[in-house]
């Protein structure tokens, strides 16, 4: 469903993502760690559509992001590692205007709105202006929008950055709810989130993969491998 295909990224004389391929089929949660600057989001970036790789490809469901971009972005849902929100709106006014920008008319809208405040536990917030919100209430609204057309595949980078420890728990539930029938891309620094919702690992440093396994082979020794294989 997701496919990274030899993705390299560079910025001047620096390379940031060095030759990375990977491929997240329906019903995987791939975790993907690496310390800070290893080149987690500029991957996710380009699998979006947000950065044109410097060479490779990305596609969901088989559809170029470069060259069919309407066509992978109806497939997939996108929570970016800074809640980018209209802080002048209201939490449902702007998930309505996220609705209406993926084309959905004016029921299907209504429908959508409902059930991702429901969702994503902010019903008691919906009528309140997004400047006025907590981060936790942000970043929940921000992955509400990456659902509201019930996309196929995520991409999700830190999710539960600015969460309590109740929230993190609700958010994670909700991940593993949903991977049944997705492929889940997820973003962390956090070893124990891997652990408890991935069903598989990637670690990435100086833009190179140097992991890639079944959470069930790493599980109990995940930051023992992430400290040799990143500690230098």
């Amino acid at each position: 469903m997701l496919k990274a295909n030899e993705l390299v990224k560079t910025f001047g004389a620096r390379t940031v993502v060095d030759n990375v391929s990977f491929t997240v089929a329906r019903g995987e949660v791939l975790g993907f760690l690496g310390p800070n600057g290893a080149g987690k989001s500029t991957t996710i970036r380009m699998m979006t559509g947000y950065l044109a790789p410097t060479s490779g490809s990305a596609s969901v469901g088989g559809f170029n992001v470069a060259e069919n971009p309407v066509q992978a972005k109806r497939l997939f849902g996108y929570l970016p590692e800074n809640s980018p929100l209209y802080q002048e709106m209201t939490v449902s006014g702007f998930l309505d205007f996220c609705a209406h920008a993926r084309e959905m008319n004016k029921d299907r809208r209504k429908d959508a709105v409902e059930k991702v405040l429901q969702r994503c536990g902010l019903e008691s917030v919906a009528k309140q202006v997004v400047g006025t919100l907590s981060k936790g209430y942000s970043r929940r609204t921000c992955f509400a929008q990456a659902l509201l057309h019930d996309p196929q595949a995520l991409f999700l980078d830190e999710p539960t950055d600015g969460l309590d420890p109740n929230q993190k728990h609700e958010m994670r539930n909700l991940i593993r709810s949903m991977a049944r029938d997705k492929s889940i891309l997820v973003s962390t620094h956090l070893l124990d989130e891997v652990e408890d919702i991935c069903t598989r690992v990637i670690i990435i440093d100086h833009g190179r993969i140097v992991l890639d396994s079944p959470i069930q082979d790493v599980k109990g020794k995940l930051f023992e491998q992430f400290r040799k294989l990143t500690s230098h």
